[in-house]
């Protein structure tokens, strides 16, 4: 349900996140016992692009928008030294806990995506990760590109996977046929919400149930980048993506526990990977 925007997004958009983040934790879906129990165990989200991550052994890594931190550890347990940063204090307070009980060593730090710079050193990594459901928090795409050049070192590198900007504008309450609803392109408006669940299984009962979110085309994301000084060297879309975006029209496949469009999957981009390299 849309809901009418009257308060700053981020104070909207913590106080969501910091409220879900203990339900996230405790989920199953998020599998915190199996980083706890197995010390190889790794997001599905990071085994998903192993392949296309490469060696990020002896890399300087910094994860943006971190969350509670299951892909910032798998990335450390792939060998490279990571940092967290997320705007949400509680969402790092779990990051902190499981990195503790799971013995990986991983710094949290607290910030908003466009104050990084503020707290972390700039030009001082080889690896910007951003993972699945992040860039749509944040109301301007060229900000986040020119974060993410200041934070590389020259010829480091940023990974993302995201949902992709189609699969964002399809309206998920229609189950007869996809149907655009919400922009594909950025908008200085948000698309605010009311909803009282969230995309986890959890039994959870939210009180801060409002957000703002924002979609960017893929064309948009990749001149910001471009125009920060990064050349582009990977652009995948996949016909999966991680979570049940679609529901009641989609099929949950495995090895990666990703969710597709169980009719004609092919017919709808679902996420994409890409990569760019700081000239």
């Amino acid at each position: 349900m849309i809901a009418t925007m009257n308060e700053s997004y981020l104070a909207v958009n913590r106080a969501n996140w910091d409220e879900r983040a203990p339900a996230h934790a405790a989920s199953p879906d998020y599998a915190l016992d199996r980083f706890v129990a197995d010390p190889a165990f790794l997001s599905d989200v990071v085994r998903f692009d192993v392949p296309r991550l490469g060696d990020v052994a002896g890399l300087r890594g910094v994860h943006l928008q971190c969350h509670i931190g299951t892909d910032t550890i798998s990335l450390a347990r792939l060998g490279a030294s990571m940092t967290g940063l997320d705007f949400s204090p509680a969402s790092l307070a779990e990051g902190r806990k499981l990195a503790a009980a799971a013995g990986t060593d991983v710094a949290f730090v607290e910030s908003d995506l466009y104050g990084a710079l503020d707290v972390l050193p700039a030009a001082a990594f080889d690896l910007v990760f951003t993972g699945i459901g992040a860039l749509c928090w944040l109301p301007d795409i060229r900000r986040w590109a020119a974060v993410v050049a200041g934070l590389l070192e020259p010829g480091g590198r940023l990974f993302l996977r995201e949902g992709h900007p189609v699969l964002w504008s399809i309206d998920d309450q229609r189950t007869d046929d996809l149907v655009i609803r919400f922009p594909h392109v950025e908008i200085p408006e948000p698309t605010v919400w009311d909803e009282g669940g969230t995309y986890v299984e959890s039994d959870v009962e939210f009180v801060r149930t409002e957000s703002h979110d924002w979609n960017h085309g893929l064309g948009e994301i990749v001149t910001a980048l471009l125009d920060e000084g990064l050349t582009l060297t990977q652009l995948v879309e996949h016909d999966s993506v991680p979570w049940n975006a679609l529901p009641g029209r989609m099929e949950r496949i495995e090895p990666f526990g990703e969710w597709r469009l169980t009719d004609r999957p092919e017919r709808l981009p679902h996420s994409y990977t890409l990569q760019a390299v700081k000239r």
